[in-house]
């Protein structure tokens, strides 16, 4: 059965319109505490959020549908999404809300959910939620009714947490490091970590208004980041997106290093610890092929799973990995935390920058990417992947790219795209296939 609300990474949308207005916002809370409500124990919800306006709004609305059906609330205020993953196991809840858009801008917002154990929902899951939904709830009695408390230590909690990832022998004397929170959930937490490991910290995007989560800021707009660590001289910058579980790295030229060399990096350098679990590292379709070249020259594998960091997650749990993550940055690491951690992810990789001695640049680009491209056609209405032009000019485009190519097509899980990405290594020939898909796409949509 199809999920009408969950996409590939919770539920997400324009803030305060559609399927993410404050009255489903509710109804969510009512059905996932009905869902969680098992055992006779007081059952309990952690509820975090970043820095977005609506935030206030989905929070309340939240609360109210938790306590409605007996759920006691938990609210720890602007917290990475991982934080929330982890407290909820701490503090034994039965659920974890994290309200975020991730990576988007301020206008929209989102629901993640997380399990006991601090994982995210399975399908399963997700499609009891939306079941429930649709049902009339039976609420708690009055004696019954949920009770909320704001808990005022839990950024501390959490930096303490992604310190015990730092091995006892390491500090960051002497590293000037730019840490870029995209004025979102971090914006407080990433900074306190590294300077209190002994890093000279140049902070920005940290003056969250509610309004410029991620604008000109973050992981998905580096411009900003890359003109600081240039004009402060630093080591090496830190870009975080608003809810902080994914990272991307400038290196101290200003360059960018994307997900697929942070993998390889971490990879190796567990491999070459004795410390890597499952043979390789998991990661997406959309992972560069010299990714996967660079892992097999040194006998390690590279597993690739449907886009989206839960689908990296269930199949390094199924193999028994230890590493996984996405182009994109998000960064799974499961000796540390149960979800994308960006800081922690930073933290690895300062780690391999002290112990190397080398400059980020040298440290950091560990292979010469395949030439890839991916564009995105929007479109209205029917499923342009279903008309036979399309399909047709993508079995011509998987012709043409032949054994050493690859080719990958799908719709995005939050809004309505079209996803086209090949790559070879014959750079022309790439964005000819590319170029070739997207207008019979256009031309369907």
């Amino acid at each position: 059965m199809p999920r009408k609300l969950f996409g590939t990474d919770g539920i997400r949308g324009r803030a305060n319109a559609g399927k993410l207005d404050a009255f489903t916002a509710m109804k969510v809370g009512q059905a996932a505490g009905k869902h969680f409500l098992r055992g006779a124990h007081k059952h309990r919800v952690v509820i975090g959020k970043d820095t977005r306006l609506s935030g206030y709004m989905m929070e309340s609305a939240l609360t109210a549908g938790f306590t409605s059906v007996g759920m006691d609330v938990i609210l720890t205020g602007p917290l990475p999404s991982p934080a929330v993953a982890l407290l909820t196991r701490e503090m034994r809840a039965d659920i974890g809300v994290m309200i975020s858009a991730s990576h988007n801008k301020f206008a929209d917002n989102g629901i993640k959910l997380f399990g006991p154990d601090g994982y995210k929902l399975s399908d399963a899951d997700e499609l009891a939620i939306e079941a429930e939904i649709a049902r009339q709830q039976e609420l708690a009695q009055a004696e019954h009714i949920g009770r909320a408390r704001r808990i005022d230590d839990a950024r501390g909690r959490y930096i303490h947490a992604v310190k015990q990832s730092v091995p006892d022998d390491i500090r960051l004397d002497g590293l000037k490091i730019v840490v870029d929170c995209a004025h979102g959930a971090a914006y407080q937490v990433a900074p306190t970590a590294i300077w209190e490991l002994g890093a000279e910290v140049a902070a920005m995007g940290v003056s969250p208004n509610g309004l410029n989560i991620n604008d000109g800021v973050g992981s998905t707009d580096l411009g900003a980041i890359k003109a600081r660590v240039l004009e402060e001289g630093a080591d090496i910058g830190i870009a975080l997106d608003g809810d902080a579980d994914r990272l991307i790295v400038i290196d101290e030229k200003g360059e960018e290093v994307d997900g697929d060399q942070l993998m390889a990096l971490i990879g190796l350098s567990l491999a070459r610890e004795g410390l890597l679990r499952g043979g390789g590292v998991v990661a997406t379709v959309m992972s560069n092929l010299g990714l996967e070249r660079c892992l097999a020259a040194e006998g390690l594998k590279l597993v690739r799973t449907k886009v989206g960091d839960r689908y990296v997650l269930e199949a390094m749990r199924a193999g028994g990995y230890n590493v996984g993550g996405e182009q994109s940055g998000h960064m799974i690491l499961t000796d540390h935390a149960t979800t994308g951690d960006g800081t922690i992810a930073a933290l690895q990789v300062l780690v391999a920058l002290v112990r190397s001695g080398k400059p980020a640049s040298e440290l950091l680009h560990l292979f010469d990417k395949v030439p890839q491209l991916l564009k995105n056609v929007r479109y209205d209405g029917a499923d342009p992947l279903d008309t036979d032009a399309v399909k047709q000019a993508i079995a011509d485009g998987a012709a043409d790219l032949g054994s050493g190519g690859r080719l990958v097509i799908r719709k995005s899980g939050t809004e309505p795209l079209i996803r086209v990405m090949a790559e070879g290594d014959d750079g022309a020939l790439v964005t000819r296939v590319v170029d070739q898909i997207c207008r019979a796409v256009e031309a369907a949509a």
